[in-house]
């Protein structure tokens, strides 16, 4: 523990530790909130929430999450295969289906649990068979700066339960540049087998670049192999991307089924922490038989099923959003006038969607910036110093005003004014 310990102190002398603060009570983007450390207590506008389309005060949703527990408790206490399944969970999975275009879904707790669930039951198929083997290899394609959840799923691949418990064929698992299809074809042509079972997996969204993962050229790429799979983490598309939010296929104007004309199998993430209002996670896919290999994975049987007030809050958002496309209407007119706003005042604001990073002066602390852009002008932003290219991650959502994205960068520009001398050229 003594390692433990002074590691520690380096990290907080080095200043890698983040600001952390309280939330006592949410009004529309203002939050009450207080600093751990201090209890210093404050009201700020918030552009660091997720809560894309406003939809976690919308009282149809607060009511179905109130109704859910009156009729089953706040807790099924129990996985889902044995006798955690409720009503609430098939309506989901349909609504998501529906929303999706994909005829089969099925729940998790987390984005993390889907994406290790995927793993286990595409690579090794778990569960022994009589008279089955499972012999053919499996190759993962991985942009390089996907999320989190699925770099922990395919660097884990090859051990998963499935290979642990049994003797499950190798997987390869292999990175490609970021959204560059020339360098997945390649990457393909150099390490793909007649016999693979190919998996491409890539953010739609990526959430610390706010760009978008170049779909119509990678399913090019992919129907050269036949049977292969793509799977898409939806996370920060669904709500935000295409006419009415449903996601990633709608922006580019594709439906799922035209991928499966072309022979590749479209897998799509759906996670509720950013659009629904809630928690959990889906995969949708039109493969029937994958669903129960899903539901019986490890992360599935091996842990409580979705909570009654949860399932019924992802439900009842999912349902407000195919209601009312207006929500996503005024979330894209927020991103492209935030984004405007921005660009006049020479920030550079990489990406293309409401999760707008912005790029500070290298000797700008983005940490520091943040600290004093809510301590001078009530402005909560989220700063990334440690896990990616240092930047302000701020996030546009369907509530903000004009007025509130004026007065978020007026506070930048003056901020930045207090930090930043630029040297003139001569």
């Amino acid at each position: 523990m003594q390692v433990i310990k002074e590691y520690v102190q380096r990290w907080y002398e080095s200043g890698l530790d983040p600001d952390e603060y309280v939330c006592h009570r949410k009004q529309g983007n203002l939050v009450d909130i207080s600093d751990a450390d201090t209890g210093e207590k404050r009201t700020v506008l918030t552009f660091c929430t997720n809560d894309v389309l406003g939809l976690v005060q919308c009282e149809a949703v607060k009511q179905a999450a109130i109704d859910a527990i009156l009729q089953y408790g706040t807790s099924n206490s129990s996985t889902s295969v044995l006798s955690g399944r409720i009503t609430l969970h098939q309506q989901l999975e349909d609504e998501i289906s529906a929303f999706k275009h994909l005829p089969h879904t099925q729940l998790f707790l987390n984005a993390w649990m889907a994406m290790q669930a995927m793993m286990d039951a595409f690579c090794h198929q778990a569960i022994p068979v009589p008279g089955f083997q499972n012999t053919r290899e499996t190759l993962i394609l991985t942009d390089v700066l996907n999320h989190g959840c699925i770099v922990s799923a395919v660097v884990n691949a090859g051990t998963r339960s499935g290979k642990v418990f049994s003797h499950s064929p190798q997987v390869r698992v292999k990175p490609y540049r970021h959204c560059d299809v020339e360098d997945l074809r390649r990457k393909l042509q150099r390490y793909a087998r007649p016999s693979d079972r190919i998996l491409v997996v890539s953010d739609a969204v990526f959430s610390m670049d706010g760009d978008i993962a170049p779909l119509p050229d990678m399913l090019n790429v992919l129907h050269h192999y036949e049977g292969s799979v793509l799977l898409m983490d939806e996370a920060h598309a669904s709500g935000a991307l295409g006419a009415t939010g449903r996601g990633i296929y709608e922006h580019f104007g594709i439906l799922p089924s035209q991928a499966i004309e072309r022979g590749v199998a479209p897998l799509i993430m759906t996670t509720f922490s950013k659009f629904a209002a809630s928690a959990g996670a889906a995969i949708s896919t039109h493969v029937a038989e994958l669903k129960p290999l899903l539901n019986v994975s490890p992360t599935s049987i091996g842990t409580i099923s979705l909570s009654p007030p949860l399932a019924a809050a992802a439900l009842e958002s999912i349902r407000q959003v195919r209601q009312r496309p207006e929500l996503v209407q005024k979330l894209q007119e927020n991103t492209r006038y935030l984004r405007s706003r921005l660009a006049e005042h020479d920030f550079v604001a990489i990406g293309e969607t409401n999760v707008v990073p912005v790029i500070l002066p290298s000797e700008i602390n983005p940490k520091i910036f943040a600290r004093q852009l809510m301590h001078n002008y009530g402005i909560w932003v989220s700063p990334i110093w440690f896990i990616a290219k240092p930047r302000l991650r701020i996030t546009a959502n369907a509530l903000h005003s004009r007025e509130e994205m004026d007065r978020l960068v007026a506070g930048m520009v003056a901020t930045r004014d207090l930090f930043y001398k630029p040297t003139l050229s001569a």
